[in-house]
């Protein structure tokens, strides 16, 4: 019970299988993993020969943002006038117009990236854009220019001519060029327009092979845009850093480097562009003021003088000196309060007539009021929408929100600049009631004074307000000539000396393992999708059923082991001969040892081992009976010369002996054999007779062994009725022909104890995997695994 209960859990578990095993299967084809790493090294190192590199160029640029520090502007000095404060930058913003395809186009279109020059060399397309002997310019450009793509093959001829053609031009209706041969300098037309082809410094190292063709490809500047704009990585250093990485990737260095530089220039160039547009429009707002001031001011100096003249007065305010010392103060506040009012009421009418994009003078209102602060927020929004109406609609969301914040500002300003003059009016009554207070302390000067103050007062007020409009526009003339730039340049582009792709070391690794994967995927493919026994390996884990030998394929199965035999098949016999003793070794020595041999399906070779195992106890001198108890399908004369009549005749005849049947083997010394003989219509009753138990009674004191070829155990039950006669079954299997499920046939059969004494043998086996027979070769040899442990 015991070991019925370890036999279950055996089958049930799964054993595993040593390392060494598995490496074992995979190193005994090491000449293919050397062939294949050979095999993928070259195509690792054609693909490096024949790919185009991309290089990776990178710089990096500070830029000024109110919430994380920057760079420190140029323009503090001026900072006591207003001056550089009224625009403030955010990263975030910023990195978005590094982005944008209005900025990414216009450097393209800057440095005619669009267009670019290709020659053959090493079997690829080298561009030219270094060191290109000829430039293009197209002039005159026509609306094909920003949907075609358009490709032109150029030859040098002679050092004044050269010939151009359409590459894709027999496949293109259009006809391209009316003639092939061009001088340098000639206005070429063209349907995406005008182009002219000059030389370059390079010309002459160029042109010094006159067969040399030069691919011109001239590309749409959307389709250009979208593939640069993909390449193009802009990323800040850190979240508390204002430091923007910006970097680009392209099969030329030199054009990376300069695309960098290029687009932060012009990125510069806008920001400032943008930040003067305020002070110009503040400027002329200036002008027009000063030249309706200046007016009012000639008039006022005017009535002064007539006023003068008329009344014939020098210096009419040095006989109230006391008076007039007296209501300076009142004067005076009466004076801000007039300038306040004209500049307010000045403001309201300009917001009247402004539209939504324009900007309004950020610096005529004092700093400390509520309007200033309203009105630098202000520009600061209609700046924003106006600078992304250059790459976006009038219906982007953004824009939309933009403008409503714009309309709620202004209301607010025009509110603001309301209130203010409401408090300018109310104080300006105040003080007019406390000048009446002083007028009739004074009502003892003459009219004359009292009207000439009138008109002083009113020159005054101008003469101020003039002043004020002159030193504004000093501060726009410098804030216009001392724009600062929006980004400072920390690192000018530089591209890395190793190419971003392909990594060398990357492709020669990739090819290595793809050298070792790929056979390891077809050994392990084919190993896994492989369900026969291959070897004895594979019975391993899976019964425990002893294993006594296999036996290798042989050139000629049909002749018998000799003496002289030393093939790898006659060797595997004699260790299956020598093994078959041990399971022997209960047999009485007196009687014959009954070897039965059956298999599990037919053509597995039975035949072939019982009759090379008879044989080969004959070579020992021992007797041996062979019978071929396989009536349903006798074979046994494939191998020995045999007449018709045998075993199945004496069991159906009454009055024959049995020795009348056995012939003996011609060729062997004690080899005898009991054919078959006629295949009957009833085998299991012709086996179930007491004449066969009579036979085996009769014949075991004989002959010193009787080997018994039976029928397959799956098919009939012919070898189970004459199991019971049998000192050892030998159950034959053969490689890569039966099924790993089949096992479980003989596992049942040793389970149930059907077939006593049960031993295995594996048949057909491939000698050129693990093993060698023959003289001074019956070792098992070492995989390449096994030596290097050794």
């Amino acid at each position: 019970m015991q070991k019925e209960d370890f036999y279950n859990d055996f089958m049930e578990d799964e054993i595993d299988i040593s390392l060494a095993e598995q490496l074992e299967k995979y190193l005994i084809h090491w000449k293919w993993f050397v062939v294949s790493v050979i095999i993928c090294m070259l195509l690792a190192f054609a693909y490096l020969s024949y790919a185009i590199p991309s290089y990776e160029a990178t710089s990096t640029i500070l830029v000024k943002d109110e919430k994380k520090g920057g760079m420190l502007s140029e323009l503090s000095v001026f900072s006591d006038l207003g001056i550089g404060s009224s625009l403030k930058s955010n990263v975030d913003n910023e990195i978005e117009i590094l982005r944008s395809r209005t900025l990414v186009e216009s450097t393209i279109s800057k440095l005619n990236l669009n267009i670019g020059l290709f020659a053959k060399e090493n079997f690829r397309n080298e561009d030219l854009y270094a060191e290109a002997p000829i430039s293009i310019s197209i002039v005159n450009k026509s609306k094909l220019f920003d949907d075609t793509d358009v490709v032109l093959k150029f030859k040098f001829l002679t050092s004044d001519t050269f010939s151009l053609e359409n590459e894709t031009a027999e496949n293109d209706k259009k006809v391209l060029l009316t003639k092939k041969v061009f001088k340098y300098g000639e206005k070429i037309g063209t349907p995406i327009g005008t182009i002219i082809i000059k030389k370059t410094l390079f010309f002459a190292e160029k042109n010094e092979n006159n067969s040399e063709f030069i691919r011109i490809s001239i590309k749409p500047l959307d389709q250009l845009t979208d593939n640069f704009r993909k390449k193009l990585k802009v990323e800040p250093i850190s979240k508390t850093s204002s430091v923007v990485n910006i970097s680009i990737s392209d099969p030329v260095a030199k054009k990376a480097e300069n695309f960098l530089d290029t687009m932060i220039q012009i990125y510069n160039d806008d920001a400032a562009e943008d930040k003067n547009f305020i002070s110009e429009n503040t400027s002329k707002f200036i002008a027009n003021r000063l030249a309706l001031i200046a007016q009012e001011l000639d008039d006022v100096e005017q009535n002064v003088e007539s006023f003068k003249k008329s009344n014939k007065l020098t210096d009419i305010e040095s006989e109230a000196k006391l008076f007039v010392e007296n209501s300076n103060e009142y004067d005076k506040k009466g004076v801000e309060t007039e300038i306040q009012l004209n500049v307010v009421t000045s403001l309201l009418d300009f917001m009247k007539k402004s539209s939504i994009s324009d900007l309004l003078p950020s610096n005529m209102i004092s700093d400390k009021s509520d309007a200033s602060s309203l009105i630098n927020s202000y520009n600061q929004l209609v700046l924003d929408r106006n600078r992304i109406l250059k790459s976006a609609t009038a219906e982007n969301p953004t824009v939309i929100k933009l403008e409503e914040q714009i309309i709620s500002l202004k209301s607010n300003v025009v509110a603001s600049l309301v209130r203010m003059k409401s408090n300018l009016l109310i104080q300006s009554r105040d003080l007019k009631s406390q000048e009446g207070v002083l007028n009739g302390k004074i009502g003892r000067i003459p009219a004359q004074e009292r009207q000439f103050k009138v008109i002083a007062r009113q020159q005054k007020v101008k003469e101020e307000l003039y002043l004020y409009l002159l030193q504004k526009r000093e501060e726009t003339a410098i804030s216009l000539a001392a724009t600062e730039p929006n980004a400072r340049v920390i690192d000018v582009a530089k591209a890395d000396q190793e190419p971003l792709s392909p990594k060398r070391k990357i492709v020669y690794l990739a090819g290595l393992l793809f050298g070792f994967l790929v056979p390891f995927g077809i050994i392990y493919t084919k190993d896994l999708l492989n369900t026969k026994i291959q070897d004895s390996n594979d019975l391993d884990g899976k019964t425990l059923i002893p294993f006594i030998g296999d036996v290798p394929n042989s050139d000629d199965v049909s002749e018998l082991i000799k003496s002289n035999s030393r093939s790898s098949s006659a060797e595997a016999l004699r260790i299956v001969r020598t093994n078959l003793g041990f399971m022997l070794n209960n047999v009485e020595e007196q009687v014959a040892k009954k070897i039965f041999v059956t298999s599990t399906f037919a053509s597995e070779g039975k035949t072939f081992i019982s009759s090379n195992l008879a044989a080969s106890f004959a070579l020992l001198g021992k007797k041996v009976l062979l019978i071929g108890m396989d009536i349903r399908s006798p074979r046994l004369n494939e191998y020995i010369d045999l007449p018709p009549d045998g075993l199945t005749n004496y069991l159906t005849s009454n009055n024959k002996e049995i020795e009348e049947y056995i012939i003996k083997h011609n060729k062997y010394e004690n080899f005898y054999i009991l054919p078959g003989g006629i295949i009957p219509p009833n085998p299991p009753e012709l086996l179930t007779s007491k004449k066969v138990d009579e036979l085996f009674e009769k014949l075991k004191d004989q002959y010193d062994y009787i080997i018994v070829d039976t029928a397959p155990v799956s098919l009939v039950t012919d070898t189970l009725l004459i199991a019971k006669n049998a000192d050892t079954f030998v159950y034959v299997m053969r490689a890569r022909f039966l099924e790993k499920s089949m096992i479980s046939i003989a596992n049942r059969f040793f389970k149930d104890k059907k077939l006593p004494n049960m031993c295995i043998v594996l048949n057909d086996t491939n000698p050129s995997q693990k093993y060698s027979y023959g003289y001074g070769e019956s070792v098992k040899k070492k995989g390449w695994f096994k030596k290097l442990i050794s």
